[in-house]
């Protein structure tokens, strides 16, 4: 039977202490025991059920992580304060010194900077290669390799990872396959497809409403309790905690995930089809043109299309901003970055979300000046919206 993840945070219900219908808030740092025995236990992770400290979990942080487990399909999973908090423990707790890891070239660009300036410090180095050639990536692995990283579609050039081919890689050298899906939750669930663990920024999609940031690893229970361990736990020493408000933010956000993703993607499909059509280069992996538009058929479940993120080229960093602080002028959405907002937001990924990655290999991975990145809105009236955005452009001398 084809795993349907809305129906799992669906089947998910929660009791408020007092019989509301949503879970009670804990909004305490610590937590009380009746005996010492019990405290002792719980630092020894032998008690089940007991809270300790809410740097190590919180009543509220487990319904949310419980949650996403869910969705994604795997044992159980930790929420972070951000998304970077569940990236950087995950690699952290997976790799020591003189470790090394795969990951696609093109990456949202704090990781991208995580791996190629910070984790050399503490001995691990990465080798960055392009995740659309299966035969690149074996070629990278070394004897030290100990994860191949990558997102199901990239930050800003929308690759599309084939999760089955890179997990068939990881499984023959013993590696840990760790998937970003922040850009495609419920299109795409890359457990089921073999990855080891799966990544979210919570900030984005999943939350949707620009208020705040968070991040969750999902993955097996074993994993979950090393990065929670209170001795050498990643995520529990590390300390990047969402609040206990946070969390039942976000838990609430979550529910209407379903219905928000099909309108992204629906909305994106529509702007990305007309773009073409007037003749701009655009990328989207619901385009036929799009190299992995088969693979990304594939992979997906149903009903929730192929995302709402798509890329469209103008020529030059000076027209790309040019239309965005046009459209932003004319209401059609804001110049910023992050993405999953009910309005479409737009950015020049070169000079913001990857300017940690160097000119020169910017060029090299294809991410050009004239790269205009649109998380697009849950606009009602899409028409509407493509008319005022070819407007923008035909002032511009873009179309």
């Amino acid at each position: 039977m084809a795993f349907k993840p809305a129906n799992q945070i669906q089947d998910l219900q929660y009791f408020g202490e007092f019989g509301g219908v949503n879970p009670s808030i804990s909004d305490s740092s610590t937590y009380t025991f009746l005996s010492a025995k019990t405290m002792f236990d719980t630092f020894e992770g032998n008690a089940d059920g007991c809270y300790l400290y809410s740097r190590h979990s919180s009543p509220s942080n487990l319904y949310l992580a419980e949650a996403l487990a869910a969705m994604e399909g795997t044992e159980t999973a930790t929420v972070t304060a951000s998304g970077m908090g569940a990236i950087t423990a995950v690699l952290l707790q997976l790799c020591g010194a003189e470790d090394h890891v795969v990951s696609s070239r093109t990456i949202y660009g704090g990781t991208y900077a995580f791996l190629k300036n910070f984790t050399p410090r503490l001995g691990i180095n990465t080798s960055f290669v392009d995740i659309t050639n299966l035969e690149r990536v074996e070629a990278a692995i070394t004897p030290k390799t100990k994860v191949l990283y990558c997102e199901s579609v990239s930050n800003p050039l929308l690759e599309v990872a084939d999760i089955k081919g890179l997990a068939q890689l990881a499984k023959t050298y013993k590696l840990k396959l760790v998937v970003d899906n922040t850009f495609s939750p419920l299109s795409i669930s890359p457990y089921h497809l073999g990855a080891d663990v799966v990544i979210h920024s919570l900030t984005k999609f999943i939350n949707g409403s620009s208020d705040t940031v968070g991040g969750v690893v999902c993955g097996t229970t074993e994993l979950i309790n090393d990065l929670r361990n209170v001795n050498d736990g990643a995520a529990m020493l590390l300390g990047a905690t969402m609040d206990s408000l946070r969390a039942a933010s976000v838990l609430k956000n979550l529910r209407t995930l379903h219905i928000r993703m099909q309108q992204h993607s629906s909305n994106a499909a529509y702007l990305a089809e007309k773009f073409e059509r007037e003749g701009l280069k655009t990328v989207y992996p619901g385009l036929t043109s799009h190299p992995s538009c088969g693979l990304f058929k594939a992979m997906m479940n149903e009903k929730y299309g192929f995302g709402g993120m798509l890329t469209i080229d103008v020529g030059s960093l000076e027209k790309a901003n040019a239309l965005m602080e046009l459209m932003q002028k004319e209401n059609l959405g804001y110049l910023a970055v992050s993405l999953g907002f009910y309005k479409t937001l737009f950015s020049a990924p070169g000079s913001s979300t990857s300017s940690e990655i160097p000119e020169e290999e910017q060029k090299s991975m294809g991410l050009s000046d004239g790269l205009i990145r649109f998380s697009i809105g849950l606009d009602a009236d899409i028409e509407r919206t493509f008319t005022k955005m070819k407007a923008c452009m035909t002032q511009l001398n873009i179309l």
